[in-house]
């Protein structure tokens, strides 16, 4: 069966493009994508509404790391990064840039697909769970609209990439609860995804940057020491 989802692949080997068109064509995608600088990425985005991309971390006219909040202003779309650099400080700076999720070349493409069709049932999922009627989770300060697919902060709207929107509606449909970080990988990023734990903390970090008046002393998205995180639910009017 065809899936619609329009993907984009960015990556100036046309190799390993070619590899991830064919894969992806196969396993049901067939609205592909492809660019092989980080400036084409940017007019295909502007052209057609990508919902996955595929970014290299090295470009022949920049960084990946680079391109990403460039990419950010035009799109919330799934950014899965693909990258050679497998170090902590690496992958960090790769979240912290607006990537949702990586793998590491060399890397098998089946399991860039299974990430992809991961990130898609989860989004299916949760537009699924919306209920006809309001589904605002009002926590005072901010607003999540699930209807609208939209965060507020004192009154204004506030983009959310496809990752740190599903992390903060999961913490929002379950106040005052703490999660592990084990607990919201496996709730929010699925049993097929295979990053560790720092993935979880630099995302409440996004969320805190949204929410919260000082991220770091955060009032709404708590640590409790040794357990996890918690979202405070207090009296709102």
């Amino acid at each position: 069966m065809e899936d619609q989802t329009d993907i984009l692949i960015v990556d100036d080997e046309k190799a390993i493009v070619t590899m991830l068109e064919m894969m992806l064509k196969k396993e049901g995608f067939q609205r592909v994508h492809k660019a092989y600088t980080g400036q084409e990425a940017i007019q295909i985005l502007k052209q057609h509404k990508i919902e996955v991309i595929i970014l290299d971390v090295m470009l022949p006219d920049g960084s990946g790391f680079d391109f990403c909040p460039k990419i950010r202003e035009l799109t919330n779309a799934y950014i899965l990064f693909l990258t050679a650099k497998v170090s902590d400080l690496d992958v960090l700076t790769g979240f912290a840039t607006g990537g949702d999720d990586y793998v590491t070349k060399p890397f098998n493409p089946l399991e860039v697909a299974a990430r992809i069709k991961a990130y898609l049932r989860r989004s299916a999922k949760t537009e699924a769970a919306i209920p006809e009627k309001s589904s605002k989770y009002n926590f005072g300060r901010f607003v999540l609209d699930e209807s609208a697919g939209m965060l507020t902060v004192n009154g204004e709207d506030v983009p959310c990439p496809t990752q740190v929107y599903l992390l903060l509606l999961y913490l929002c449909k379950h106040p005052n609860r703490i999660f592990s970080k084990a607990d919201l990988l496996e709730a929010v990023w699925g049993f097929e995804h295979f990053a560790d734990e720092n993935t979880v903390s630099v995302h409440i970090r996004r969320i805190r940057e949204r929410i919260e008046v000082n991220p770091s002393k955060p009032e709404f998205l708590l640590t409790v020491r040794g357990l996890g995180y918690k979202l405070v639910k207090g009296n709102v009017s």
